[in-house]
């Protein structure tokens, strides 16, 4: 009996201490999982205004009867706003306004031994649309729309200043492409080629023709845009 009664104050004795035991291991401790991770995708929907530098050069500088007019290339400057907007989710889809002036004069060129011409651009402009492929903040584009041109073109019967007809025309198409920069999610740069033909010109006389050539101009563009990102912040991609 009296084995009995210490085995079981033993067991008593151990079952007290057991919580005692466990709680001086302390709480078990549990690692978090790995925070969510997300990487910004730049967010190219909005408006956009800016402005652009460049050079621009005729494409046909021929005239008839072996003149030339200037092939000389021009300081250009101008502006530019358009919208955009990105899906699915790497595609760009936007349209443009753009103007530029430049002062694209040349000193006048005796053509046939009787007439004398004339050319001066004064100005470009484009509404065109675009579409582009990006991938993180660049953005690879073409472009292409309608075009219209500010110039003077004169010819003049040499000795007599009478004026000659011309037959000329101010509007056309355009056709380019670049490769535009997100800088931050507001400011944007780029570098752009941009061609435009405003088909043929022609010095008319009563009954003859005397000479044309095609009213085409060739252009390099560097420009920056302000974005007003109606697209809100970057968009988010899922890892």
């Amino acid at each position: 009996m009296k084995k009995f009664l210490l085995g079981t104050v033993a067991l008593v004795a151990m079952a007290a201490t057991v919580p005692a035991f466990a709680a001086d291991l302390g709480a078990r401790t549990y690692t978090k999982a790995p925070a969510y991770v997300a990487a910004p995708i730049y967010n190219w929907t909005g408006f956009y205004i800016g402005g652009h530098v460049g050079g621009a050069f005729v494409g046909d500088d021929s005239i008839g009867t072996g003149a030339t007019r200037s092939s000389d290339g021009t300081f250009l400057g101008g502006v530019q706003g358009g919208y955009d907007y990105q899906f699915a989710p790497n595609w760009v889809l936007g349209v443009e306004a753009q103007y530029s002036w430049l002062d694209q004069g040349t000193d006048p060129v005796v053509v046939g031994g009787v007439y004398s011409f004339s050319d001066k651009q004064k100005g470009l402009g484009s509404v065109t649309g675009r579409i582009g492929y990006t991938w993180g903040p660049a953005l690879l584009y073409v472009k292409g729309g309608y075009a219209f041109a500010d110039y003077d073109t004169t010819v003049t019967i040499v000795g007599t200043g009478a004026a000659a007809g011309v037959s000329s025309k101010s509007d056309g198409y355009t056709v380019g492409g670049g490769l535009e920069y997100l800088f931050t999610q507001n400011w944007s740069g780029k570098i752009e080629y941009q061609y435009y033909n405003f088909g043929n010109t022609s010095f008319i006389t009563p009954g003859l023709v005397v000479g044309g050539f095609t009213n085409d101009v060739h252009s390099v563009k560097a420009g920056l845009n302000y974005r007003f990102n109606l697209g809100g912040a970057p968009l988010l991609a899922k890892y």
